[in-house]
């Protein structure tokens, strides 16, 4: 026990400091997380602190569930809303062409139609996470493109819980399209009640969670988190779409905001530990075979993410500034990228997946908040002539 509790500790200090150094040139945390957990794994020369990446198996599903719950809790209906139909309409494009272009990609790599399945949710989807950071820290809340962007991120992270559900058949590795169409029916079905519940019985369950003091409160929804999430499981769902209902139950309660105030020094704790554990799982000796498609799959998002933002544009009025500050910080990856990876570690799919994620993540993660301060630059490919204003 003292091993592990020495490990433990060595290991949140080394994320610590990692990201603190980072935050100084204004990286975001995520892949210097994954790159702590490189450090000390079990595949680079040096220190090994786990040399099985399993051992952090319960508190790395931790993080995942606070992850989503955190993102369920703090889902706004009033966000997408208030965009109205230009909203609905550029984000419902967006979606579309990466996705499409996500699943498109996966087969042309030959990979197998699973793993293009995956590749295309990996591809296809923004990080909440570093978009919040980067209009936050470049003080870009009140600029007129900022709803859109945030709107936007609404709307993938509502797509998250429905993409995972989608995937059943793959993470429970069904034989046969019967298998598969029960699984996903089986998927929905749980869905649909989690959503009525949401819907009719989110005052009871207000009720059962609810406390005037903050400790019974927090070990309140916690318990209710993790039953949801494991009752999802035990479904065939993935734990993530669980605790992503559970927030979504939880944020329509008197206490939604004491909750979300609550959840968010766990997420983070448990967050970074989840991502430092996928670091200790990645071999650096095998990413040099998926350079070449990273690489593409990167060039890929960069298009998209210019051609999305000019369609916004398109449906907005937003001028060539404002177009170029939406689409840096859109195309930027992260957390929903590694979670479905890492989703698909028990499935049997080709382990090239894991490797070609993670360095597709830390390329754009790190790649987006500086093309965002230089928005400026990105701003003159645009062409004048594609923007109204």
């Amino acid at each position: 026990m003292a091993r592990e509790l020495m490990a433990l500790g060595a290991s949140f200090l080394l994320a610590g400091v990692l990201a603190r150094g980072g935050g100084k040139v204004g990286l975001p945390t995520i892949p210097l997380f994954i790159l702590a957990g490189m450090i000390v794994g079990p595949h680079t020369p040096g220190a090994v602190l786990f040399k099985h990446p399993d051992e952090l198996e319960l508190l790395a599903a931790f993080g995942l569930i606070f992850l989503l719950f955190h993102l369920g809790v703090e889902f706004s209906v009033e966000d997408l809303v208030a965009g109205g139909r230009p909203l609905l309409a550029s984000a419902g494009i967006r979606l579309l062409l990466n996705i499409g272009c996500g699943v498109a990609f996966g087969f042309a790599l030959g990979w197998g139609s699973r793993e293009a399945l995956v590749i295309a949710g990996a591809t296809g989807l923004s990080s909440s996470a570093i978009v919040t950071k980067v209009l936050v820290e470049l003080r870009r809340l009140a600029n007129v493109e900022s709803p859109l962007i945030l709107g936007t991120a609404v709307m993938e992270d509502l797509f998250v819980a429905l993409y995972l559900a989608a995937l059943a058949p793959v993470f429970g590795k069904a034989d046969g399209v019967a298998e598969s169409l029960w699984l996903f029916a089986r998927a929905a079905g749980f869905l649909v009640l989690l959503a009525l519940v949401a819907r009719y019985g989110a005052g009871w369950i207000g009720k059962l969670v609810s406390g005037v003091e903050d400790e019974l409160l927090i070990v309140s929804f916690i318990g209710f988190a993790f039953l949801v999430a494991g009752l999802s499981a035990e479904i065939g769902v993935s734990e993530a779409v669980g605790a992503f209902m559970a927030g979504l139950i939880l944020a329509r309660t008197p206490s939604a905001r004491r909750i979300e105030r609550f959840v968010l020094p766990l997420r983070d704790a448990f967050g970074a530990l989840f991502f430092f554990a996928f670091g200790l799982s990645i071999d650096p000796a095998g990413i040099s075979e998926i350079v070449v498609p990273a690489v593409a799959a990167i060039l890929m998002s960069l298009v998209l993410a210019l051609v999305t933002g000019v369609i916004a544009a398109r449906f907005t009025g937003l001028d060539r500034l404002a177009t170029a500050n939406l689409a840096a910080t859109l195309v930027s990856r992260g957390e929903f990228a590694l979670i479905l990876v890492a989703l698909t570690a028990g499935a049997g799919l080709d382990p090239r997946l894991s490797p070609f994620v993670a360095l597709y993540v830390l390329v754009l993660a790190v790649l987006s908040p500086i093309l965002a301060t230089r928005s400026h630059l990105v701003a003159r490919v645009i062409p004048s002539r594609l923007i109204r204003t």
